[in-house]
């Protein structure tokens, strides 16, 4: 029960509004501001969130719950509403609507590790002492190789620096 309620239940059974205000910490000019406000009824912008909201459930129940907010927004502005897909994810989530949400695919092949692997035909020797093996990576302490040449040795390497 909000603050205000209270006081105005107080009200009611004829206490005076000043000591029901301050027993519930509120002031008695924002009492009144919130009885004034709620004698208007509600304002243009929430009876148009309201709208909103019942095109959105609509949206989500035609497409059998699998619309998420981009689905929906775009839909909205379809039917002429300006709406701002920030908006259709708030009010989406406070209503709890989720779009369909597909499973992540699965991968078709798998090893098989009842088999051995399979044998090594070149007969790799992973030795970095000896470049010229096929498969056998350069070492590190090698010159790089531009076009199939090697770099003159300088004491400048990398060129630039």
């Amino acid at each position: 029960m909000s603050r205000y309620r209270c006081v105005d239940a107080r009200k009611a059974e004829q206490f005076p509004v000043a000591a029901a205000c301050d027993a519930a910490g509120v002031s008695t000019s924002a009492y009144y501001a919130w009885v004034a406000s709620c004698a208007r009824g509600p304002a243009a912008a929430a009876l148009a969130t309201q709208q909103v909201v019942a095109e959105i459930r609509a949206i989500h129940a035609d497409s059998d719950g699998t619309y998420g907010s981009p689905r929906v927004t775009a839909e909205l502005r379809r039917r002429g509403q300006q709406v701002n897909h920030k908006r259709v994810e708030r009010l989406m989530r406070a209503l709890e609507l989720v779009g369909h949400r597909p499973r992540r695919r699965q991968s078709l092949t798998r090893p098989d590790t009842s088999t051995s692997p399979a044998p090594d035909l070149l007969g790799r020797l992973f030795d970095p002492t000896s470049p010229t093996l096929p498969g056998v990576a350069t070492s590190p302490a090698s010159r790089p190789m531009k076009g199939g040449c090697t770099w003159p040795a300088s004491s400048t390497w990398p060129p630039g620096i």
